[in-house]
C-alpha cells in the first residue's frame, strides 16, 4: 500500500518529494451540482476534509481538493522554524479495541504498517520557517476549488524568556502571518500531545481565553476555531466553552489520544528523550472523538452558543462521517482515514446530504 504521506520516509522527505500514490496523479474529482452546505459561511460542496497532519504543504492541500476533500487543513505553523521529532514518526500501534483514556499499560508499536488502522503522530509540530511556509500556505489558498476550504492551522511557541505575555504575542505574531497568506479560516491547535501530554494549553481554561482574546482581536472577522484533546471532565470541557464560546467561532476535537508505546523487547518505540509517550490516530480513538463531539452539542445547546463543531478521529468510512454528524458536528475530518482510503473525500460527497 502507498500512503500519500509515507511514514517509510522521513518528514523532510516527505516535504521535500511527495505526495506519493493516488495523490500524485492529476486527476479531479469533480462535483456534481453547486455547493450545498456552508462551512463557516462558505459554501462547500461537502463540509468534510483533512485534519492537520498529513498535509505539509501546498501540494499536498491540492492534492485533496484534487481528490474530492472539501475542507484541507494545512499543517500547523508557527512564527519561527521548528524541527520534527527523529525518523520513525508513524508506527502501527496493536489496539485491541479501543483505546481509553488515561491508559497506563504500554501498547506495542512497530513498522508493520501495512493493513494498520491505528498508528501513532509523532512529529512534535515541525515548521519552516515564516518565509518558507507563508508563500507555500498561500499557494495552498489559491489551489481550493469552488466549494473548497483552506485552514490554516497554527500555534504559539513557549519563548526561552518573557513569559506568559510573550507567550501570548507569539500566537497573536503566527495568526497573522496565517491571516496574511490568504487563509479564510484559522485553527489555533491548543492539543498537540507530542508537545507534553501533562500540559496541554486546551486544559488551562484562563489562558486559553486570554490567548484566544487576544488573537481574535488581532484577526477581526476572520473564523477562529480552537483545537481540542479529549477532555475527561465534564465541568472543565464545559467552563472553557464558557469562557471562550463569546470569542471564537468554533471547537474542533480531537486531536489523537497519548499512549506509551513500546517495540516488541519492551523498549521505547520511537527514538529520543521526551518521546516514551505519543499521540495514537486512527481506528482505536474514534470513539473518544465521537463522544466529544456529542458533549460539545449539547454544551452548545445548553449554552444556546452559536460555534461550529469539526468532529475529528477515527473516521475511516462514510458510516463514520456519517456518525460524526449525527453526533452534532457541523463538519467532520479524518487524517488516517485519507492516508488510507485516498478515495475517502469523494465516497463522502457522494453520500453527503
Amino acid at each position: 500500500m502507498t500512503w500519500f504521506f509515507d511514514p517509510h520516509r522521513t518528514y523532510e522527505d516527505n516535504l521535500a518529494r511527495g505526495p506519493f500514490g493516488a495523490f500524485a496523479e492529476d486527476g479531479v474529482v469533480a462535483p456534481d451540482g453547486e455547493p450545498r452546505h456552508l462551512f463557516l459561511g462558505t459554501p462547500v460542496h461537502s463540509p468534510f476534509g483533512i485534519a492537520a497532519g498529513p498535509l505539509v504543504n501546498a501540494a499536498y492541500c491540492a492534492a485533496a481538493f484534487r481528490a474530492g476533500f472539501d475542507l484541507a487543513t494545512y499543517k500547523t505553523v508557527r512564527s519561527g522554524a521548528h524541527p520534527s521529532h527523529p525518523f520513525p514518526n508513524t508506527l502501527a500501534v496493536h489496539v485491541d479495541g479501543d483505546l481509553e483514556a488515561g491508559r497506563t499499560e504500554p501498547l506495542l508499536a512497530d513498522a508493520d504498517l501495512d493493513g494498520a488502522t491505528s498508528i501513532s503522530n509523532s512529529f512534535g509540530v515541525p515548521s519552516r520557517d515564516p518565509d518558507g511556509w507563508q508563500p507555500d500556505m498561500a499557494a495552498a489558498v489559491a489551489a481550493a476549488g469552488e466549494g473548497q476550504v483552506l485552514v490554516g492551522s497554527f500555534q504559539g511557541t513557549r519563548p526561552s524568556s518573557g513569559g506568559v505575555d510573550a507567550y501570548v504575542a507569539d500566537h497573536v505574531r503566527a495568526a497573522r502571518l496565517v491571516v496574511e497568506t490568504g487563509a479564510s479560516v484559522l485553527e489555533m491547535n491548543l492539543s498537540c500531545p507530542n508537545e507534553g501530554t501533562g500540559n496541554l494549553l486546551c486544559f488551562d481554561t484562563p489562558g486559553v481565553a486570554r490567548i484566544a482574546g487576544a488573537v481574535k482581536d488581532a484577526v477581526g472577522d476572520v473564523p477562529l476555531l480552537l483545537k481540542l484533546a479529549y477532555f475527561r471532565d465534564d465541568a472543565a470541557l464545559a467552563g472553557l466553552v464558557d469562557a471562550t464560546a463569546g470569542i471564537v467561532d468554533g471547537y474542533a476535537a480531537i486531536n489523537t489520544l497519548p499512549a506509551r508505546l513500546v517495540d516488541s523487547r519492551g523498549v521505547q518505540a520511537l527514538p529520543g528523550e521526551g518521546r516514551e509517550t505519543a499521540g495514537v490516530c486512527g481506528d482505536a480513538i474514534r470513539w473518544a472523538g465521537l463522544e466529544m463531539t456529542a458533549r460539545l452539542a449539547r454544551i452548545r445547546e445548553d449554552r444556546g452558543a452559536e460555534v461550529t463543531l469539526v468532529g475529528v478521529g477515527g473516521v475511516l468510512t462514510p458510516e463514520h462521517h456519517r456518525a460524526y454528524r449525527a453526533a452534532g458536528a457541523d463538519a467532520v475530518m479524518c487524517a488516517t482515514g485519507a492516508l488510507l482510503d485516498p478515495g475517502l473525500g469523494r465516497e463522502v460527497r457522494a453520500t453527503s446530504v
